[in-house]
This record gives structure tokens, C-alpha cells and sequence, in this order.
């Protein structure tokens, strides 16, 4: 069972933003005031990898960075402003930033729940215990159960495999001596070069002490350079859902993410408009340009402003904003947006709520 509910949503546990959202009915001096449950936020662009899958590879993996001071502060605006969680992660790999403890320690002061997806390789001794004491979650991307393999798609060295699992194994023990409650988890982007190194992905997973591996399908970045998966489908490696779940215990799980291997099928999404955007998340650039959809990112059609020009209230409740939000209710082909984005669940809910079926008061 996925408790954590990766492979659907939680917008259902805030009915207040969604009331609020509701209420609005799209109108501007209303929606201006429904802030972003969630932000994600890239500290830097560099990475140290170069993965065959990379979705913004696009975006050139440029050295642009946040400016700390100035980050701290638009932190301490959100969570006054009804943000609850941010995931650092984004266009670079996020623990590459130095910063990056000393911020997670002033999102947990001003209440702010935080997340990290990483690569893993950059933890050591001195950033490691801030990451698991702060974060809720810190997911390792870890795409092949072998160093070959590993080094193949990663686009890196062998030896960072072993590296990757010891940094995951210092985490679960820092956890544990501190009795944080830290989930840690690892996730593999299924494709034809690792899908026979899964199992024994699962099984050193497993034996480091995570707390789940999320098996999940590609999607094409509509801007991505790369195209070398475009189009791939994955009837014939769905085997691997009961295969793989024989290795589970009670403590660790696998998240088979069939739901959204099966929605690849669909001809088109179920919904003709994107509601969470611009209302109930956003990205962060590290450069500092905001942007209403992460999939969009570098596209200025949905970039509203820089925290390191204007607050972040000014940003959200600013003209460009409004523009954006017209966008997306009238001119938005949806047909552009990327199958199985990080939104796409959370779309169908509210794209319900907007058009209701037949006889809903009998609940």
C-alpha cells in the first residue's frame, strides 16, 4: 500500500485552500489571496550528473545559485503566507549548495515542512545530519541496481553507486541514533537498460534500511533535448510490480507506480484545464525567477516575477500573476503539458470539484 500517496495526491487534506480556491470562482481580487500549499525550489543549477533522462537538460545545467540572505528572508514571507512545505530540488542537485543545512534549519524555525530529491552523492559527515533532522523526506534518484549500469545512465563514475548506498546507510543510521522521522526512500526511473538490475536494486535498498523504492515510468520533456525514451511504454515490464513485491517487509515497501504507467495510455487528460496553476504550487528557479508550473520551466509565458527583485507576496499578487492565471483559463492548450506532471492527479480532483456529476448529494 502507498501510505505516503506518491503515485496519487494530498490536496484533500486542506479543504480550507481548496474552499478558498472554490469560493474565488476565478475571480482576481478573490484567487490573488490562495498562496501555494507548496513551492519546490532549486538552490543551484549545476549538477553533478548528466543523466540519460534528464528532464531539463534543456536548461543547460547553468551555475546560477540563490542568494542565501535573500532566500532566507522570502522563506520567513512564505510560510506567513500560507506556504507549508517546499522540496528542494530543481533543475541542479540540491546538496551541492553549501547553504543548503543552515536553510532547512531556518524552514523548520518558521514552520515550513521540507523534502529533498537528490542524487545522494554530494551527503557527507557535515551536511547529512541537517538533512535528515529537518526534512520529512529525503527520496535518493538511483537509477540501476548495478555500478555499470549506474555509471551508464547517471553519465558518471562507477564507484558513486557504492557511494550512493554508504551515504544512504549514514542517513538511516543518523536517524536512528537521533530518532528522527525522516523518511527515507530511493527512486528508480524504469527503463530498458535497468530493468533487470531492479531486484537487486530493491535488495540493497532494502538491507540499507529505506523505507521504500518507487519504481516510476518516464515522461517526455516537452522541451527535453534528449528524445532517447520518447515514446516508451511499459506494458511488457509491469511483470515487475508482483516480482518485486515478494522482497517487501514490513518496514520497507515498493511503490509500483502501474497508475501512472497506465495513464500513458490515455489519448488525452481527462480535464481541459489546469487548475493547481497558478494557484496551489510553484517553482523557484535558482536564479530566482518564479515560475506557476515546473514543467514549464524557462518558458516566460509562465515566469511572474524574481524573489530577488520583489517580495513574494508582491510576485503572487502581482499583475503578472493575473495574467498568467487568464492564460491558463483560456488560452492554455493543455495538449502541450507533460503526461503524468508532478500536478496531474491533483488536476483531476479539482477539475471534479469544478464539474460535478450527476446525484453528489448522495454522499
Amino acid at each position: 500500500m502507498d501510505k505516503y500517496l506518491i503515485d496519487s495526491h494530498k490536496l484533500i487534506y486542506h479543504p480550507d485552500r481548496t474552499s478558498q480556491w472554490l469560493e474565488a470562482d476565478n475571480g482576481w481580487g478573490k484567487i490573488k489571496k490562495v498562496y501555494p500549499l507548496y513551492l519546490e525550489i532549486s538552490p543551484l543549477g549545476a549538477c553533478n550528473h548528466r543523466c540519460t533522462f534528464c528532464s531539463v537538460d534543456y536548461l543547460g545545467h547553468e551555475s546560477a545559485k540563490q542568494d542565501r540572505d535573500m532566500l532566507r528572508q522570502r522563506i520567513e514571507e512564505m510560510a506567513g503566507l500560507g506556504v507549508k512545505s517546499i522540496m528542494f530540488a530543481g533543475e541542479g542537485e540540491p546538496s551541492l549548495w553549501k547553504p543548503l543545512p543552515e536553510i532547512l534549519d531556518h524552514c523548520t524555525a518558521v514552520g515550513i515542512d521540507t523534502s529533498m530529491t537528490t542524487n545522494m552523492v554530494p551527503f557527507n559527515e557535515r551536511n547529512t545530519e541537517s538533512f535528515v533532522r529537518n526534512c520529512k523526506w529525503i527520496k535518493a534518484s538511483i537509477n540501476a541496481g548495478n555500478k555499470e549500469d549506474y555509471a551508464a545512465i547517471h553519465q558518471t563514475k562507477a564507484h558513486e553507486f557504492k557511494l550512493v548506498i554508504s551515504n544512504f546507510e549514514r542517513c538511516v543510521r543518523i536517524r536512528e541514533q537521533h530518532g528522527y522521522d525522516c523518511t527515507l526512500g530511493g527512486q528508480m526511473l524504469l527503463l530498458p537498460e535497468n530493468e533487470k538490475g531492479a531486484v537487486s536494486l530493491v535488495e540493497r535498498l532494502r538491507d540499507a534500511g529505506a523505507d521504500y523504492l518507487v519504481i516510476k515510468p518516464y515522461t517526455q520533456s516537452q522541451y527535453g533535448v534528449s528524445r532517447a525514451y520518447e515514446g516508451l511504454r511499459y506494458d511488457a515490464m509491469q511483470y515487475l510490480e508482483e516480482a518485486l513485491r515478494v522482497y517487501e517487509t514490513d518496514d520497507f515497501k515498493i511503490i509500483f507506480r502501474v497508475h501512472a504507467m497506465n495513464k500513458l495510455h490515455e489519448q488525452k487528460q481527462p480535464y481541459d484545464t489546469c487548475y493547481s496553476t497558478p494557484n496551489f504550487w510553484g517553482y523557484i528557479m535558482a536564479d530566482g525567477n518564479v515560475y506557476t508550473c515546473q514543467t514549464f520551466a524557462g518558458d516566460e509565458r509562465f515566469c511572474i516575477g524574481n524573489i530577488n527583485e520583489a517580495s513574494f507576496q508582491e510576485i503572487w499578487e502581482g499583475e503578472e500573476r493575473g495574467r498568467q492565471l487568464q492564460f491558463m483559463l483560456n488560452d492554455l492548450d493543455i495538449s502541450e503539458c507533460r503526461k503524468n506532471c508532478r500536478m496531474d492527479e491533483v488536476n483531476r480532483y479539482l477539475w471534479v470539484l469544478k464539474h460535478p456529476g450527476a446525484h453528489v448529494n448522495f454522499i
